[in-house]
C-alpha cells in the first residue's frame, strides 16, 4: 500500500489521496469530511509510527515522528496518557474514536464491528496513574457511560506506559 499523504495545518490533519480513503474503509481510520479524510492527532502518529502515513507542513516540509510527537504534546496536554491508550487498543484490533460529543476521550468498539452500523462497547477515559480522581468525578463518568447506553472502560497509565483497563458496568439485583 502506498503511504498516505497528509498536511498539517494548525490543529488539523487531513489528507484526499485514495490511499487515505481506502484505509478509511477498510479499518476506519480519520472521518470522512466532504472530499477528505480528517485524522486526529493519535490516529495520525499511529499511522506515522507504522508506516502507513508521512505528514506534512502548510511548506510541503515532512515532520518526522519526534517532531509531530513534541507538536501533538503542545496542542493537547493529555496527548502522552490519550495515545498511550489509543495504541495500546488499536495494537489489539479495537476501533478507537473520540467521544467528545458524549463528554469522554474516547468510544471502543468491540473487534469486527462497524463504526456507523454498530454501537460502541465502551466509553474510555484515559488517566495516568499519578492522576488523583475523586469519587464525584468517578461517578460523573459512570454517569455519562450509562447515559450513553455504553459500559464505562478507565485506562490506566503507569510510568512505563503500560495500560491497565478497569471495566464499569450497571447490573441490576
Amino acid at each position: 500500500m502506498t503511504k498516505i499523504r497528509a498536511i498539517l495545518v494548525g490543529e488539523k490533519i487531513s489528507s484526499n489521496t485514495k490511499p487515505a480513503i481506502e484505509l478509511f474503509s477498510s479499518q476506519r481510520f480519520g472521518e470522512k469530511v466532504g472530499e477528505k479524510i480528517e485524522y486526529t492527532l493519535s490516529e495520525a502518529l499511529f499511522l506515522v509510527e507504522n508506516k502507513k502515513m508521512e505528514i506534512y507542513d502548510y511548506r510541503g516540509k515532512k515532520l518526522n515522528e519526534k517532531s509531530l510527537y513534541a507538536r501533538f504534546q503542545k496542542i493537547d496536554k493529555k496527548f502522552k496518557i490519550k495515545y498511550q491508550v489509543f495504541k495500546d487498543l488499536r495494537a489489539r484490533g479495537y476501533i478507537v474514536k473520540t467521544a467528545l460529543k458524549f463528554g469522554a476521550e474516547f468510544r471502543v468498539y468491540d473487534k469486527g464491528k462497524s463504526v456507523g452500523k454498530d454501537h460502541a462497547r465502551w466509553i474510555l477515559f484515559p488517566v495516568s496513574e499519578n492522576q488523583a480522581m475523586t469519587w464525584h468525578e468517578f461517578s460523573a463518568k459512570n454517569r455519562v457511560a450509562h447515559s450513553t447506553k455504553k459500559n464505562l472502560l478507565i485506562a490506566i497509565v503507569d510510568e512505563e506506559c503500560d495500560v491497565s483497563y478497569y471495566e464499569v458496568k450497571w447490573i441490576r439485583p
